[in-house]
């Protein structure tokens, strides 16, 4: 590798610009009314609103990493996940939850509790502008979800969506054309570059060069020149406070491109990710699922006993048809009635296993891997079955099931959904599964030899070095985990300045 072009010097550095990046940016920008210099790196580039055609290919690929297509080693599931200012709240669909009390118990961490989180929470509730869509503004594609779940008696509930003044485009998951979705590009990074923070994007850190007790220094490629920043080229920024939030793929990457894989004992282990999987059915009248917000409703009747959660959605062609297991005549069939379809998406809430983990390939690059286990394909064949109930109940004529050995169920064979959709048909590689709730692989905790970093992000062993993102998670959030992201980069964000302030008192 060449040697760097140029030396950068900032006080703090922020790599990754998502729900946790962006958010810790606009919490320490503060900082800079005191004299801090602080800097925002991000791997992707900055997009504008009248970037977004809606065109569903271009989009993916301006938007996703390797265009949406991350697969794990085994290449039976897709992450998705996002580059960009913003990160991926430029690309999910607004869906808030506060975290859990059961998954705060599940990660038994001292600090970390509800008492602490809520307050957090809340704020970015209001920050983001999270608010439950009025009825009129419900499309059709969730009130049958809604009516579903009501005649089957199951317990159905509407989530929070965090937009303003959407205009019911529906293509959330590809960005916004209007900047009505508030994800960090909208709301946090302009609050903190107004306060001074600077913002450098299509910056790739390569590696940690060196971590000490006077600071960390950084190797990093810019890798497109934008205007008012800098050339294209390898740079040293040097730090006195570094934070990694590059998202549960990238930042373990960086560390173990830094430091080793085995730098610490869990590096990289214990990634969770909802395993996702989405169903639809035809019905006789037009749903028209693309008018409107996507997502408006949950069911977690199942998430105790089964493990797994009910949502509405709706996809655009191009993403929906790549779950359709089949091909020929039943397929461009199905996909002719488009405006007839409803959606349903069911999530696995996984358990955190030690050998789900990310590791690097020889020459830096993140590689995956990822089990889906017997539990996890009982799970999917269960939420396959209790999905094709409810739109059953919702008055749907006919549905394509994956682990189903026929293309389509029809109505009259309803009540035989136990028989005819099995484990024997469910086969991996076959049944598209995707995730886009990455979360784990620097799990806090108490110890080194049990996590990465200690309950407010601080690395074991590394006094200037601190995450603030997904990773953290020492096992799923059972719930859209961005907000859960932004509570926690709003904790570290204070631990850090609690930090520099002790830090000010030993000079």
């Amino acid at each position: 590798m060449t040697e760097p072009n140029v030396q950068l010097e900032y006080d703090i550095v922020i790599v990754g610009s998502g729900a946790g990046g962006g958010t810790a940016a606009k919490e320490l920008s503060e900082l800079c009314q005191a004299g801090y210099s602080i800097a925002l790196l991000e791997l992707g580039p900055r997009f504008k609103a009248s970037d977004n055609t809606r065109d569903e290919f271009p989009m993916a690929q301006q938007y996703y990493y390797s265009g949406g297509g991350f697969q794990t080693q085994t290449q039976d599931m897709t992450l998705a996940f996002a580059k960009g200012v913003g990160g991926s709240t430029n690309v999910y669909t607004g869906v808030t939850f506060k975290l859990p009390e059961a998954a705060v118990k599940k990660w038994n961490i001292d600090g970390i509790n509800l008492t602490d989180l809520n307050p957090r929470m809340d704020k970015y509730i209001e920050e983001n502008g999270a608010h439950f869509e009025s009825e009129e503004n419900i499309n059709k594609n969730n009130k049958l979800f809604k009516q579903g779940c009501e005649k089957l008696g199951w317990h159905v509930d509407q989530f929070a969506i965090n937009t303003r003044h959407c205009a019911g485009l529906s293509t959330c998951n590809l960005g916004c054309p209007r900047s009505a979705k508030q994800g960090t590009a909208i709301v946090q990074i302009p609050a903190a570059e107004k306060n001074g923070v600077q913002v450098l994007p299509n910056c790739r850190i390569e590696k940690i060069l060196e971590s000490s007790n006077s600071g960390i220094t950084l190797l990093a490629q810019i890798t497109e020149s934008e205007s008012n920043h800098y050339e294209t080229g390898l740079y040293q920024i040097k730090a006195k406070k570094v934070i990694l939030s590059a998202g549960t793929i990238n930042t373990p990457a960086i560390l173990m491109r830094s430091f080793g894989k085995e730098f610490n004992p869990v590096i990289g282990r214990y990634i969770t990710c909802h395993p996702a999987i989405i169903m639809a059915s035809e019905h006789t009248e037009e749903v028209n699922g693309t008018q409107g917000p996507p997502k408006n409703y949950y069911s977690d009747q199942f998430s105790e006993t089964e493990r797994f959660l009910l949502e509405s959605c709706m996809y655009f062609p191009f993403s929906f048809a790549r779950n359709l297991v089949g091909f020929g005549p039943e397929v461009d069939e199905f996909i002719s009635r488009y405006p007839h379809l409803q959606m349903t998406l069911a999530l696995v809430l996984d358990e955190a296993h030690k050998h789900n983990r990310v590791t690097i390939d020889k020459q830096g690059n993140p590689q995956v891997h990822y089990d889906l286990d017997s539990n996890i394909q009982r799970a999917f064949i269960k939420s396959i079955r209790a999905s094709a109930k409810l739109m059953f109940a919702a008055g749907a004529k006919r549905l394509h099931a994956p682990g189903s050995k026929h293309f389509f169920i029809r109505q009259h064979e309803a009540e035989d959904l136990d028989k005819l959709i099995s484990d024997k048909q469910f086969k991996l590689g076959q049944v598209t599964i995707a995730s886009a709730h990455l979360m784990g692989g620097c799990k806090m905790g108490t110890s080194p030899q049990h996590s990465v970093t200690n309950s407010w992000g601080k690395v074991h062993g590394h006094n200037n070095l601190y995450i603030a993102d997904g990773s953290l998670f020492p096992s799923c959030s059972e719930v859209n985990p961005y907000l859960t992201i932004m509570a926690l980069a709003d904790r570290v964000s204070e631990g850090l300045k609690r930090d520099l302030r002790n830090d000010s008192s030993r000079i």
